[in-house]
């Protein structure tokens, strides 16, 4: 659909010249003077009014100012005979794109219209994005209800309108990018960039130079200037990732900028001032990295200003229905797949797992599941050997008496539904080799051919 122009000139030559040069690209309306504009507009929302300054009654600024008063604001191009400094400034501090002097330049005029129509489409592209962002990160957009996860919550709301450092502490997977996204959109700096810096996956002369940037020559290999992190987040926050990794040097000028919020490229002696808000995370014990002398206390005390821990998921069982049904739906759309369903008893082997790996981990396994079996139900049986595994494994939680989830001194299953996890547990272990299933229960070859054919839909194979 071609984009709408308004015209708006009380030189009837000029408008209906303006109108013919246009209407082979554009959809074009015309107006004798700015009252007829207006009603234009109360019935048209245009992307693009072109108006004369001086016109009989209202002025060109005053058709600029309604203009914008619009929901769908359009691009405002100010046209006159009488061009000056003066009334340049005032169309633009109005609002206007641009401004041109009569007699209109065709080619020039044509030019600044795909070129504000150009810059119209950015700003929607990056309004939109910042409200997928809004929604994304938005604490609605943080899945589960559990108590652990609602103080979380809490501790995001209250902090995030400040200029406060954060740290975030946790297992790893637990969503810590996540929380400090959530702190970044929820605040009054969302609108500026969230840079993040993973820092033990870079080494520490690298690291330094990616977080704080250097001057050409700062180092064999440095043909160019670059600028670091921090300067690309000003105005933003900056999210540091596994903090308690980086070494001693960066340490010390990480600590002067918390001081100062200014520090040196490499290679410069030149003092460079940023606005940037820190929230960092880390999976280890600072406190005890202290103790080693491995980590500055001083550091520490700056960094951990507001700490929030974000709870493993173990800890957060109440969420896991909500999460797996959350992730699978996610992953059935990107994929273009009917979603998978988990039976009663899956759900019950699954929150049985300790989830080492957390939410990572169980974004892994519905990613998995989804691609693999599309649309079909998933059993027990159909889950991988650690979500089956029985007493004295490192997935099972224990019941009161010591005995597996499940197991038969646990008094919650039939003997018969135990025999059969034993046998589909074993049969998983083993690949689907159905002697080495055997050896590993204890039974005859025989014995086991007989409970497979009893119950086939155990076989893995």
């Amino acid at each position: 659909m071609s984009a709408s122009v308004l015209i708006v000139d009380d030189e009837k030559h000029t408008r209906e010249g303006l109108g013919a040069a246009l209407e082979d690209t554009y959809e074009v309306y015309l107006a004798a003077d700015a009252e007829e504009a207006f009603n234009l507009m109360e019935v048209e929302a245009f992307d693009v009014v072109l108006t004369d300054l001086r016109m009989a009654g209202k002025s060109g600024l005053k058709v600029i100012d309604e203009a914008l008063k619009r929901p769908e604001r359009p691009i405002c191009i100010m046209m006159t005979a009488y061009g000056n400094v003066e009334t340049a400034v005032e169309a633009m501090r109005r609002g206007a794109f641009d401004f041109l002097t009569k007699p209109v330049n065709l080619e020039k005029l044509e030019i600044v219209i795909r070129r504000a129509l150009k810059s119209r489409t950015v700003e929607t592209e990056n309004i939109q994005l910042h409200e997928r962002l809004d929604q994304k990160y938005s604490f609605s957009g943080i899945v589960g209800n559990s108590p652990a996860l609602v103080d979380v919550i809490d501790r995001v709301k209250l902090v995030a309108p400040s200029r406060a450092t954060v740290l975030l502490g946790g297992e790893t997977g637990t969503g810590k990018e996540l929380i400090a996204q959530a702190v970044h959109q929820n605040s009054p700096r969302s609108r500026g960039p969230f840079v993040a810096v993973h820092c033990a996956a870079l080494a520490s002369n690298l690291l330094e130079s990616e977080l704080f940037g250097h001057e050409r020559g700062a180092f064999t290999g440095a043909s160019d200037k670059r600028t670091g992190r921090f300067e690309n987040a000003d105005g933003g926050t900056l999210f540091l990732d596994e903090i308690g990794e980086i070494d001693a040097s960066i340490q010390v000028k990480l600590l002067r900028f918390l001081e100062t919020r200014s520090f040196e490229r490499l290679g410069s002696s030149k003092t460079i001032k940023v606005d940037v808000r820190l929230v960092c995370a880390t999976n280890r014990d600072l406190e005890q990295m202290v103790r080693d002398g491995d980590f500055r206390e001083d550091l520490l005390y700056r960094l951990n200003v507001v700490t929030i821990h974000l709870p493993a998921l173990r800890d957060r069982k109440g969420d896991l229905p909500i999460l797996l049904n959350h992730y699978i739906k996610i992953f059935s759309k990107e994929n273009g797949v009917p979603p998978v369903k988990l039976t009663d008893e899956a759900l019950e082997r699954l929150g049985a797992y300790r989830w080492p790996g957390n939410i990572r981990e169980l974004r892994n396994f519905c990613e998995n599941i989804v691609v693999l079996k599309a649309g079909q139900t998933i059993s027990e049986y159909d889950l991988e050997a650690k979500f089956l595994a029985l007493e004295g494994a490192a997935g099972g939680d224990a019941a009161p008496d010591g005995s597996a989830p499940g197991s038969a001194s646990s008094g919650s299953l039939s003997i018969e539904e135990n025999e059969k996890r034993l046998l589909r547990n074993a049969l998983v272990r083993a690949g689907g080799n159905r002697t080495k299933a055997a050896q590993m229960m204890g039974v005859s070859r025989r014995t086991l051919h007989r409970k497979l054919a009893l119950w086939p839909e155990l076989d893995v194979r």
